[in-house]
């Protein structure tokens, strides 16, 4: 017989999805402590009534002490009034095992070839609905752990995951050869396809891990194919890589070119000339080279060509071709002394010569000596290094 008013509550392990408690028929006035994380379902007559969240309640039945004692007697000290309590955990357990019982077959998406795989992982689950899940799976049970739970989806699991697995494979055509990168898509593709079919009895899926896929490596079909994946990406990464170095040549010859042309620059800079005037000193050697007219037509120059030649340069290449069609050096120069210097350039010239060699101006008189201040020369130079007259 039940005490007048007893305490019922549930402090068990957390491998435990649905415990009933062992008191039974208790009297009203009992006190049901439901704990967080925890629901309980009043049974009253074999009916569901009441379901209770976490805190303290006083449960009414028609149990009556003292009354209910007398009223016992005429069904054999039972009371004809029956009452129970199931406590559902509601809290996450987490790392239950699963695995496919045989292999999964189908055809490898990328490759178009049969092949079987088996898979295995890890999930964990929660009671969501705690009424439907003692009404599916529990019933009259005293007590549902999670190896119970787990050997009762075994064969629903089982049917599910490998029906899952290839349509995956399938719709997202993950490559076999590429299917351990990408375990996180595959895995969390599978858990949609497999939530709807737990929440049918009150199981929520919190999360589905697959950790391994078991290949048919030694297979030769298999194998095949897998020498003849990897062998194409080498390829590619050999292809990716001669691209990459013939960048990096390119890129090195264009600095080159850079620096050469910084370089010229510089050096125009400094000997006090430009680019324009560089060329044009290259055309008025080139005329002085010639000897009639008949090789400076071969060589494409005409007389209107240079007189089109403007600035210093033009006057250098104009009196450069005057001296040649007339075989005569200029009327106002003067063979120079050994040790003369030239007016534009600066450079030395040579003993007798009517032209700079270096930059082709016409000589017109020695210059060895500065014209403003009679110092005697004795280097190269533009300016005189007393008095800074332009030589």
């Amino acid at each position: 017989m039940a005490k007048i008013a007893d305490i019922i509550k549930y402090e068990g392990d957390n491998s435990t999805f649905i415990w009933k408690h062992p008191c039974e028929d208790f009297n009203a006035l009992t006190q049901l402590i439901v704990h967080e994380s925890q629901e309980a379902i009043f049974f009253m007559n074999g009916q569901a009534l009441d379901l209770f969240g976490a805190g303290r309640y006083t449960l009414e039945t028609q149990n009556i002490p003292l009354i209910g004692k007398a009223l016992n007697r005429a069904t054999g000290d039972k009371s004809p009034f029956h009452c129970e309590v199931y406590f559902i955990n509601k809290t996450e357990q987490m790392s239950i095992k699963w695995g496919t019982d045989s292999k999964v077959q189908y055809v490898e998406p990328t490759y178009g070839f049969p092949i079987s795989i088996g898979a295995s992982g890890e999930m964990s689950l929660r009671a969501d609905n705690s009424r439907k899940l003692l009404l599916k799976l529990v019933g009259t049970e005293n007590f549902l752990g999670q190896q119970k739970l787990v050997s009762f989806f075994r064969a629903f699991l089982m049917a599910r995951v490998k029906t899952y697995i290839a349509q995956v494979m399938k719709s997202n055509a993950i490559n076999i050869f590429e299917i351990d990168e990408n375990l996180t898509v595959f895995s969390e593709a599978i858990k949609k396809l497999l939530v709807n079919d737990f929440a049918e009895y009150g199981v929520a899926l919190e999360q589905f891990f697959v950790t391994t896929i078991v290949k048919p490596d030694g297979d030769r079909q298999y194998e095949k194919f897998k020498e003849l994946h990897f062998r194409q990406y080498a390829d590619i990464a050999e292809a990716k890589l001669r691209q990459q170095v013939s960048v990096i040549d390119a890129q090195t010859e264009a600095q080159k070119v850079v620096i050469d042309s910084q370089a010229q620059a510089t050096k125009r800079a400094q000997e006090g000339y430009t680019y324009a005037q560089e060329r044009g000193f290259d055309v008025a050697e080139k005329v002085a080279s010639n000897e009639a007219v008949g090789q400076m037509t071969n060589l494409g120059v005409g007389l209107g060509t240079m007189a089109g030649v403007g600035g210093v340069v033009g006057g250098v290449v104009g009196n450069a071709v005057g001296d040649v069609l007339n075989n005569t050096a200029p009327a106002n120069s003067t063979p120079v002394a050994e040790g003369g210097f030239c007016d534009n350039c600066g450079a030395k010239l040579v003993p007798g010569a009517a032209f700079c060699d270096e930059c082709g101006t016409a000589v017109a008189k020695a210059n060895d000596t500065c014209a403003n201040c009679g110092y005697k020369f004795e280097r190269p130079g533009k300016f005189c290094p007393k008095c800074g007259t332009k030589r």
